[in-house]
């Protein structure tokens, strides 16, 4: 069985195609810069020798339907298939399914309606989505095909813990509430950690930490989400690379007032001008340690904001958990930071959370263990792959 991922963007589309029989990676690729005078297109491919090829284009590409023609042709001149249409199934990932989206389905007119009604939860990312998915209906008309929503895995959230305590009618009216997001990676990473330490998945209790430009945390309680940082939008929550996280929504009629801002100006500015960027310039994790490094002190001020805010979620998901098995570190700074992850469990052995430096030296490429033998509670860093879980969700559907 061969499964197609797609996760299609404002002006591009990602795609990885996997053999489901032993969940290999066949292809990997990407269409940017759809919309514009240029697009680059790549895909990446192994023959059967374990050899790994890659093909560029550079062409003019107008939307996302000629996109998913690229793709066809990308993965046809690669040898791996024929064509799209002998797909056994096609992913999509979509960011926002709201409340009533909250498990992956099979496409079909009142799905697609209904995510075209949350566009304006999740402006930049659903609309994008929808239009990758329209596209490939289309050229697979044939072919099954599945949408798996970042926020499904957090819809076992209790209402005490999504609700906001603002007026009860802008839930019922606006669904106004916590969504919460990542939770693809967030279930995926609880599963491979479950494995990894041999430990009952429905009976663990764990705290995901999927550390990027985006980050957020989760709570995990017998394997299912209890609460996370994200809420309506991914806006809430930790420090990101230009996202603000948590702060008192005050500042926004503040600053409307003193810098005569209106709500796209404040908009752009928590989104795309805040986190580790609004306090040190850069959002990228990597040069920004770089720049502390060499005394920029700024720089320095972003990491230990960053680590201050994770370790608060810490100790709050574990006043909630009661009792934690473990702890994960995912995505590109969870995996790959030494010095994050020392820095936010520093100071946390009195809740049970010590790591061995020796071990925390070291990037996950595989799951492994950072956590110091007198831990009281595991410490795992694990690679996330989320598109092998909607591919594993598809199969699993379908």
């Amino acid at each position: 069985m061969k499964i197609l991922v797609i996760n299609s963007g404002s002006s591009s589309i990602k795609f990885q195609l996997f053999k489901m029989s032993n969940n290999a990676s066949l292809a990997n690729g990407l269409v940017e810069q759809i919309g514009e005078k240029m697009a680059h297109a790549e895909i990446r491919f192994h023959d059967d020798s374990g050899h790994e090829f890659q093909i560029t284009e550079d062409q003019t590409i107008k939307n996302h339907k000629e996109g998913l023609e690229v793709v066809n042709s990308l993965l046809i001149e690669s040898g791996i298939i024929k064509d799209l249409t002998c797909l056994d199934g096609i992913g999509h990932r979509v960011v926002h399914g709201g409340a009533h989206l909250s498990k992956p389905i099979i496409i079909d007119d009142q799905v697609i309606s209904e995510i075209r009604r949350l566009i304006p939860l999740a402006p930049l990312h659903n609309a994008a989505h929808l239009d990758g998915i329209l596209s490939s209906l289309e050229q697979c008309p044939n072919v099954p095909q599945v949408v798996v929503f970042d926020t499904a895995f957090h819809s076992t959230m209790p209402q005490h813990a999504f609700m906001y305590a603002l007026p009860y009618d802008l839930y019922e009216e606006h669904q106004v509430r916590k969504y919460g997001f990542h939770g693809t990676s967030h279930h995926y990473v609880a599963k491979e950690a479950s494995k990894f330490l041999n430990l009952d998945y429905d009976k663990m209790n764990a705290i995901s930490l999927h550390l990027g430009n985006g980050a957020s945390a989760c709570a995990i309680k017998e394997g299912k989400s209890v609460d996370t940082s994200m809420g309506l939008t991914p806006l809430e929550g930790l420090v990101m690379g230009t996202r603000s996280g948590d702060m008192d929504p005050a500042i926004l009629p503040y600053l409307a007032k003193m810098k005569d801002m209106d709500i796209h100006d404040l908009d752009t500015m928590l989104n795309k001008e805040s986190g580790l960027k609004g306090i040190c310039g850069n959002n990228d994790m990597r040069i920004v340690g770089e720049m502390a490094k060499t005394g920029d002190e700024k720089a320095e001020l972003a990491i230990k904001m960053f680590t201050y805010r994770v370790k608060k979620y810490i100790g709050a998901y574990l006043a909630i958990l009661g009792n934690l098995d473990c702890l994960i570190f995912t995505g590109g700074i969870g995996e790959n930071d030494i010095d994050v992850r020392r820095r936010s469990c520093l100071g946390l052995e009195h809740l049970g959370i010590i790591i061995d430096n020796d071990l925390n030296n070291q990037y996950a490429k595989g799951p492994i263990e950072i956590s110091a033998k007198e831990s009281a509670i595991k410490v795992v860093a694990i690679p996330t792959n989320e598109e092998l879980e909607i591919a594993a969700q598809v199969k699993a559907l379908i």
